[in-house]
């Protein structure tokens, strides 16, 4: 049997109406936990206006703003998926996303507006969250809806090259995020209370995940930037929590003026991922008394799978800590036999947390995964005699 969740907005509102779960990084705009409730049920009736209904798709593209959680978790309420489209991305790249998986709405901000209209086509609806989407909420009535979502359905799809050149849908269940709220939990010492910042882009399952879907389970707040900017940051720094962000991220920052100045204090966990962070960078932050503990994870695994413990940032510069409470991990040789302790080979790993596989490609997804349900990363990777890894 999966693991449900239940309704995220409406527990939390439940629990704790007054608690501020987002704020505008530029504007200081906030959103309560029963305000956020009250505007994604709206937006789930918007969606079930244009006849969306359990497993139709919605696609978004937009910078990170505080309506894109409110989408996503409208969808949820409306039993849709969504599917998050990258904005770097060139328009012939994502009208093929469109193709492969068919949505009934695209919802757009202002930045991405040319980009959406050239994506036009005859089954598709358009909707712009600087235009229309305000009004329409206003209009709606709130969709009653389950407060229960099926481990085993789909929430949105993340699509992703991964070891192939040709995007695919990665499947992202109810189940994942419940996982992965978990093992962040755990690894960062998330409380309730806690403000994290969203700043990684939401086409990205960082940017969903990691860690702004488990601060706001957990009852926290989430402060929305639109884009990295290094100094407002730097700023908001003191009342931050926790912190995650991509090596490129953590070398912006200590290039700054402003760094060495910088109050860093009150961020209780740092957290990196996406390539591993290079020691200078690990150094640096050190000698501010900041220990960053780099992870690894994919799509596919929700994403969380590995994260250092503190204690052996510093002494442990390049590894990627061990794997996560729910997580097997085997590192194999080209036959798919265990290799010894400190010897590379590929990382294969299986747990509650994985994806089930791609969108409406049963193939891709059958060689993505051994018979028995080990996911085949296509990275190598060691274990020391520690039991911490390396990628």
């Amino acid at each position: 049997m999966g693991v449900d969740l239940v309704d995220i907005t409406a527990k939390r509102a439940a629990l704790t109406p007054n608690r501020v779960a987002f704020e505008d990084a530029i504007s200081g705009r906030t959103l309560t936990y029963a305000e956020l409730d009250d505007r994604a049920a709206r937006c789930a009736a918007v969606l079930t206006s244009f006849g969306i209904g359990r497993e139709d798709r919605v696609a978004v593209l937009c910078r990170n703003r505080i309506e894109f959680f409110e989408l996503l978790f409208a969808c949820a309420k409306a039993g849709a998926i969504l599917v998050p489209l990258n904005w770097r991305s060139p328009a012939a790249e994502l009208s093929s996303l469109l193709d492969d998986c068919t949505p009934k709405l695209l919802i757009f901000g202002s930045d991405d507006e040319p980009a959406a209209r050239a994506l036009e086509r005859r089954d598709l609806a358009l909707i712009g969250f600087d235009r229309d989407y305000e009004e329409r909420l206003c209009a709606a009535r709130p969709l009653q809806s389950d407060r229960r979502w099926p481990a085993d359905a789909t929430w949105f799809l993340m699509y992703t090259s991964g070891t192939t050149g040709h995007p695919k849908g990665v499947i992202q269940t109810y189940q994942m995020s419940a996982v992965n709220a978990f093992h962040v939990t755990q690894a960062f010492d998330l409380r309730g209370g806690d403000v994290s910042l969203n700043f990684l882009p939401l086409f990205h399952t960082a940017g969903i995940q990691l860690v702004s879907l488990p601060t706001l389970m957990a009852g926290g707040a989430v402060i929305v930037m639109p884009t990295f900017d290094e100094a407002r940051a730097l700023q908001l720094m003191p009342r931050l929590d926790i912190f995650f962000g991509v090596p490129a991220v953590y070398q912006q920052l200590a290039l700054h003026p402003a760094f060495e100045s910088a109050n860093l204090a009150r961020v209780r966990s740092w957290g990196c991922g996406g390539a591993p962070l290079a020691d200078v960078l690990v150094e640096r932050y050190g000698a501010k008394g900041v220990r960053v503990c780099n992870g690894y994870g994919m799509t596919e695994t929700g994403p969380t799978a590995f994260i250092a413990a503190r204690e052996d940032a510093l002494t442990k510069i390049g590894s990627v800590g061990k794997p996560q409470m729910l997580l097997d991990v085997r590192i194999v040789d080209g036959n798919g036999d265990d290799v010894a302790v400190g010897e590379t080979g590929e990382i294969w790993m299986r747990g509650p947390g994985l994806t089930p596989g791609y969108w409406k490609k049963p193939e891709e997804t059958a060689k993505a995964f051994t018979p028995d349900g080990w996911l085949k990363s296509g990275d190598i990777g060691r274990r020391d005699a520690d039991g911490c890894y390396y990628v």
